[in-house]
C-alpha cells in the first residue's frame, strides 16, 4: 500500500514515535512517503533517505490560545499564516507520481487537508484525541476546566472526520465515539533495549524557564543524589549532577534511576512507566493534556502529582517509592505489538 505519513515539525517528540511507526511499515513492505518540517524533516531525513519531503509547517498560536480562551482553535486553522496552496503544489512537486491509498497524521495538518482534498482515508496516530474520545476519569477541579474546553477545541480541530484514531496512552478509558482504538504507547527501540536496574540517583527533567531555582531546592534534600536533564550543562553541584544533552547518557541514566521528576510530558512518563519507574509529575501550567498525564500517574499509584515542585513534595513522592514500586508492576506492555496489530488491521480494511 501507498502510504503518505505527516508529522509535525515542532518539538522531536512526534518524529521519534513516528519513527518507530515508519520502520515498522518499511518492514511489512509499505511504500511510505513522509512529509514534515523544521527540526522532524532532519531527523526522519537522516533515517529515511529518499522518503522525507519538506513542507512549510503549520504553526498552531498555542500561547495566543492559552491567553485568549475566546478564540477557537478552528478560527487559529482558518487563519493560519502558511498558505496552504502553496504546500499543496508542494506536495505535487515533492511526490511526483506517488499517489497515496492512505495518509497517516500524527497531530499533523496538512497531511490531514491533503487527504481530504483527493478524498483519501487518514488514520490518526497520537495521544492527544483521548481528550475528545474518551470519558475521562479523574476530577477537573475549577481552574483546569478552561484549560480542558481549550484543548478539546484545538484537538477537535485536528483530523476531524478521519477514517480510524489509533490512540496512545498508558492509561485506558472508556470510549465515547466510534472508529477509536486504545492502544500502548509507542516506545522507541532504544527504550525497550533496556533492562532496568535499580540505582541510587533521582533522574530529574525540567527546563530553566519552568524551574529557575531547581538546583537550590533539590540541594535541599542533600541525602538524595539527583542526575538533571534540561538545562544542557555539565556541572557538580554535590548531590546535584548537571548533565548536558545525550541521549544514550539519559537513557542509561533513565534506565538505571531509582524514580523519575518531570513535568507532564506524555513521552517521558510514558518510557518511565514501561521501565516501572516512580514519577514525580508536576506539569506545565495551563497545559491540560500534562494535567490529566500528571492526574493518571498519581490515580492508577505510579507517582505523585503536584502542582509545583518543593522540598516537602519531593520528600513525600520519595518516601512512598515502595508502594509506587508495587504498582507500577501490574503495568505490562509487549513493545509496540498491539499498536502494530490494530494499525494493520485498519489498513486492512482499507486495503
Amino acid at each position: 500500500m501507498n502510504i503518505l505519513y505527516g508529522v509535525p515539525g515542532e518539538g522531536l517528540g512526534h518524529a521519534t514515535r513516528s519513527k518507530v511507526v515508519i520502520g515498522h511499515l518499511l518492514s511489512q513492505g509499505h511504500n511510505v512517503q513522509v512529509v514534515s518540517s523544521s527540526r522532524a524533516y532532519q531527523l526522519l531525513a537522516a533515517n529515511f533517505p529518499g522518503r522525507v519531503h519538506e513542507i512549510r509547517g503549520f504553526h498552531l498560536a498555542y500561547k495566543q490560545l492559552t491567553v485568549s480562551k475566546s478564540r477557537t482553535a478552528a478560527l487559529t486553522l482558518r487563519t493560519a499564516p502558511e498558505n496552504l496552496q502553496v504546500n499543496f503544489r508542494k506536495y505535487r512537486e515533492l511526490l511526483g507520481s506517488f499517489a497515496p491509498d492512505a495518509v497517516i497524521s500524527d497531530f499533523e495538518s496538512f497531511s490531514f487537508l491533503f487527504a481530504k482534498l483527493k478524498r483519501l482515508p487518514v488514520i490518526s496516530i497520537d495521544n492527544m484525541q483521548i481528550l475528545s474520545r474518551a470519558q475521562l476519569d479523574v476530577a477537573v477541579p475549577p481552574q483546569e476546566r478552561g484549560n480542558l474546553s481549550l484543548a478539546r477545541q484545538i484537538v477537535r480541530a485536528k483530523l476531524p472526520g478521519s477514517h480510524h484514531y489509533l490512540v496512545t496512552t498508558f492509561f485506558r478509558l472508556p470510549l465515547l465515539k466510534e472508529r477509536t482504538t486504545l492502544v500502548p504507547p509507542i516506545i522507541r527501540p532504544e527504550i525497550l533495549a533496556q533492562t532496568p536496574t535499580r540505582g541510587q540517583h533521582v533522574l530529574v527533567y525540567q527546563s530553566a524557564t519552568t524551574q529557575k531555582d531547581l538546583v537550590a531546592l533539590l540541594q535541599q534534600l542533600p541525602g538524595q543524589e539527583f542526575r538533571v536533564y534540561g538545562f544542557n550543562r555539565e556541572e557538580d553541584h554535590g548531590n546535584v549532577q548537571l548533565r548536558a544533552f545525550s541521549e544514550q547518557g539519559f537513557i542509561q541514566d533513565l534506565a538505571s534511576a531509582q524514580a523519575v521528576v518531570t513535568n507532564g510530558g506524555f513521552s517521558l512518563i510514558s518510557e518511565a512507566v514501561y521501565l516501572h519507574k516512580p514519577i514525580c509529575a508536576v506539569p506545565i501550567p495551563a497545559q491540560f493534556e500534562q494535567f490529566l498525564n500528571a492526574a493518571e500517574v498519581e490515580k492508577l499509584g505510579y507517582g505523585r502529582h503536584f502542582s509545583a515542585l518543593t522540598p516537602d513534595h519531593l520528600k513525600a513522592f520519595l518516601y512512598d517509592l515502595s508502594g509506587f514500586d508495587q504498582a507500577l508492576t501490574t503495568y505490562q506492555q509487549a513493545g509496540n505489538e498491539e499498536l502494530f496489530a490494530a494499525l494493520g488491521s485498519v489498513l486492512a480494511g482499507i486495503g
